[in-house]
């Protein structure tokens, strides 16, 4: 099933021994109703995704991103800023660890929840808050009125939910654009024809759980939740059952029609951590879940442009330094991987084997509308939102599919494959570059995604779009997710992937050209 002896990376052989996943008891799980960020999509507070707990069964922490309410972060507080962000993410895995090791008492009397795990909780964000205020203080104006992010609550099941006076039901009708992600955060229109917006209606759950259940996995709480938190059955759908969603855009005389191709493997090297030098750079396990690398070699969360620039990379072209990174994806098979006691792994509630893709294929395409720029060096794009499920779905990034029905493109379920089709996950990452900035304080305002007919707004700039397609061999039906934070419960929304451009000047001037001039290149 694709799955072979693999090296740790330095960090994550280093992570200290501890206590195997903890089993969530009791219940379903939240159904799904909507990357590596620490950090990187809008707050889930008040949110029409934020459920009220009173009353009923509670199954994961929502806390607001932290991230989004910054300002522009002086260069001189970036460091400091990152080391607290990283630090608030910890303070809800640890939280979140609490509330899966007392939730029947947390779900008896919420209450005893607030007081033993939430309220801990805000005061230890308030003090990081505190300090991230007093770090950009020190170099420009002191941001006012950020304690308001150190609340978080106690999400509910989607079953009886509350939704804080909002309508529930909504599914995707915010309509995320394209690819199922947003322009900087505000709502558009989709250029993929709305991906899934719920549109499999009412049968998700029912056809998922049976499924689920025939699988004999499920054990009363969904596909895989006596493993860890999740996922469940209603997070899978059927890949046959949903109707064909894919639109592409016009092509206009304008255009830039050409691809290049990179080739860098699947991981075969086994490189593997559960850091993210973007968003958590300098921080051990920054992303509390594991990470494949393909290209660069020296990607940890210490990693310098200048250990980068100097490192090994698996792409065939030795020019493409540049770092391709995403979550694991794992059988649910109950068989522990070697990271069972580690952190990312076992430690963050990450169980399951890891599978090596059988495919994966990195191309960069053009703009239907205009001619394409270079990429800068060093410029850092994350696509999806790794706390989706929390922050709801305004940059959720994520396409799932299977091959012969790609097609059909999910958000927010893992699909049902065919026996003989494999799991398709795929990622368009932001095409349009502010011309100025390499990564911005919420790694997302320098870049943004083209609208439905390919035009970069806000005097953005075209530049080659990094389309990304993984693609594994396994086991028909449910039994599988991807790496998570510990309370975004492996849901599919979450998925996510990371890029940094590391391509010499001359091999990303090839790669302009071939673009533009409507060539296929490698």
């Amino acid at each position: 099933m694709g799955h072979a002896t693999r090296k740790r990376s330095t960090l994550a052989n280093r992570a200290i021994v501890a206590s195997a996943a903890l089993i969530l008891g009791g219940g379903g799980l939240v159904a799904v109703n909507v990357y590596a960020s620490a950090g990187e999509s809008h707050s889930g507070q008040g949110s029409n995704w934020t459920k009220k707990a009173a009353g009923q069964q509670v199954s994961t922490i929502d806390c607001p991103e932290v991230a989004n309410g910054l300002p522009d972060v002086p260069p001189q507080a970036r460091q400091e800023v990152n080391g607290e962000l990283a630090k608030m993410d910890s303070q809800i895995t640890d939280a979140y660890k609490r509330f899966a090791d007392q939730k029947q008492q947390v779900q008896s009397d919420p209450q005893w929840g607030k007081n033993a795990i939430l309220n801990p909780l805000r005061d230890k964000r308030r003090a990081s808050i505190d300090r991230i205020a007093t770090a950009i203080g020190r170099n420009g104006q002191r941001p006012q009125g950020m304690q308001d992010l150190a609340d978080c609550s106690l999400q509910a099941d989607d079953g009886n939910a509350q939704n804080d006076g909002q309508n529930d039901g909504q599914g995707d009708a915010n309509g995320a654009d394209q690819n199922g992600a947003n322009n900087n955060g505000k709502d558009g229109a989709d250029q993929n024809g709305g991906q899934n917006g719920d549109q499999n209606g009412g049968q998700d759950d029912g056809q998922g759980n049976g499924q689920g259940q025939g699988q004999g996995q499920g054990n009363g709480q969904g596909n895989g939740g006596g493993q860890g938190n999740g996922p469940e059955a209603s997070d899978f759908v059927d890949i046959q059952s949903v109707q064909p969603n894919v639109a592409q855009p016009q092509q206009r005389r304008r255009g830039s029609k050409g691809t290049f191709v990179t080739e860098c493997g699947k991981n075969e090297n086994g490189k593997f951590n559960p850091d993210n030098v973007i968003v958590a750079p300098g921080v051990s396990n920054g992303a509390h879940h594991m990470h494949d690398y393909v290209g660069n070699q020296a990607n940890d969360a210490f990693a310098s442009d200048d250990d980068l620039a100097n490192g090994d990379t698996s792409c065939q072209n030795q020019g493409d330094k540049s770092t391709y990174y995403w979550p694991v994806l794992r059988l649910q098979n109950g068989q522990n991987e070697n990271d069972a006691q580690a952190d990312g792994g076992g430690k963050d509630q990450n169980v399951g084997e890891i599978q090596t893709p059988s495919q994966v294929t990195l191309n960069f395409v053009g703009n239907p509308a205009s001619k394409v720029t270079a990429m800068p060096r060093f410029l850092r794009i994350i696509t999806g939102d790794a706390k989706a499920f929390t922050n709801g779905d305004a940059n959720a990034n994520a396409s799932w599919s299977c091959t012969g029905f790609e097609d059909r493109q999910l958000k927010d379920k893992y699909p049902i494959c065919p026996r003989g089709s494999q799991v398709v996950r795929s990622f368009k990452f932001q095409s349009c570059w502010d011309g100025q900035n390499t990564d911005s304080a919420n790694h997302r305002t320098h870049v943004a995604f083209a609208d439905a007919n390919g035009n970069c707004g806000n005097g953005f700039k075209a530049i080659p779009q990094l389309v990304q397609r993984i693609v594994y061999n396994v086991p028909p039906g449910p039994g599988f997710a991807v790496d998570s934070f510990p309370e975004q419960l492996h849901k599919p929304v979450t998925d996510h992937g990371d890029f940094i451009n590391v391509f010499d000047e001359n091999l990303m001037n090839k790669v302009v050209n071939c673009i533009n001039s409507g060539q296929k290149c490698t």
